[in-house]
């Protein structure tokens, strides 16, 4: 029954949120459009597109979501996944963990993070809109199953994740190939719907297929932009694992967690949290994670510039 609860909030929150953020960017592009002086209704009209008001609505669009999921990061992901902040004083394993997260935002030469944990399988991620106002999360399970050095190690990638300021660019990414795919799809129709009625008056045919083209192009270049979006996801992967070693001193931690990782139950996260995580589910060009054995390689490559 709990469960059931808690999973009907987390659907409410979700549809809550993206009605929120659709209202915000509708009232956005009407009040960009009075300022710039262009018709608002000439971005959505098959065959009377005006590039100036398509540009503005696909930026505002492609844009405006992933900016406001972004500046709702934290809240979301406490939510979603029902993490409990914690300062140290709930005891002393918490105050363990508390202690090395600040010590490896001190290295990182960032804010201390808030930290928290949720019940759930391994795994562990980090969130948030800026670098100096971050979330770092664990699960009860990777906590329980991992070293306190193999798990100082997890949570020095995630504070490598804050530090590189991961959690914007990914949003900036994701931001700008959004409005691409807006704008493309929808020029393309327009072209596509203006070709075949070739100066006559076939009103019905050319809207149905705009719509027609539309849509095969939105779910086309959607695909291509979430390969795109896949393949930042797994080499900033690399580079938190990098990081991590950097913070610590030397690839041998991180290289044991991972090996601890391959050998646990992942814990899936929610899709908008998946990237952050620690570990993904599989592996294939639509994954947000490498191989561990990739990971692995890669930081034993690494280790061999380290000093003994």
């Amino acid at each position: 029954m709990c469960y059931n609860v808690a999973a009907m909030k987390r659907i409410i929150l979700f549809l809550a949120t993206n009605f929120a953020v659709m209202i915000v960017m509708m009232v956005a592009f009407h009040v960009v459009c009075a300022l710039m002086g262009i018709d608002p209704n000439a971005a959505f009209y098959g065959t009377g597109l005006d590039m100036t008001s398509l540009a503005v609505f696909s930026l505002i669009f492609g844009m405006g979501g992933s900016l406001v999921s972004l500046l709702l990061s934290k809240t979301i992901a406490k939510f979603s996944v029902g993490a409990t902040t914690i300062d140290g004083s709930e005891g002393e394993a918490e105050r363990w963990l508390v202690d090395t997260v600040r010590s490896l935002a001190e290295r990182a030469n960032v804010k201390m993070p808030e930290v928290a944990i949720y019940e759930g399988e391994a795994n562990a991620f980090a969130t948030g809109a800026f670098r100096n106002s971050a979330l770092v999360a664990v699960s009860t399970r990777i906590m329980e199953q991992m070293t306190r050095e193999e798990l100082r190690a997890v949570l020095g990638h995630e504070m490598s994740h804050v530090a590189n300021g991961d959690m914007v660019t990914t949003t900036l990414v994701q931001g700008v190939l959004n409005a691409c795919v807006i704008f493309f799809s929808r020029l393309v129709a327009a072209v596509a719907s203006g070709a075949l009625s070739n100066g006559r008056d076939r009103r019905g045919s050319s809207h149905g297929t705009y719509y027609l083209v539309y849509y095969i192009m939105q779910m086309t270049l959607g695909i291509a932009a979430s390969l795109i979006v896949y393949w930042h996801s797994r080499r900033r992967e690399y580079a938190a694992d990098a990081g991590s070693a950097n913070l610590l001193g030397s690839p041998s931690s991180m290289i044991a967690a991972l090996r601890r990782l391959g050998n646990l139950r992942p814990g899936v996260l929610p899709d908008s949290l998946r990237a952050m995580g620690i570990t993904g589910s599989h592996t294939s060009l639509f994954s947000t994670h490498p191989s561990i054995e990739d990971r692995i390689a890669a930081l034993e490559r690494l280790q061999q510039g380290f000093p003994a």
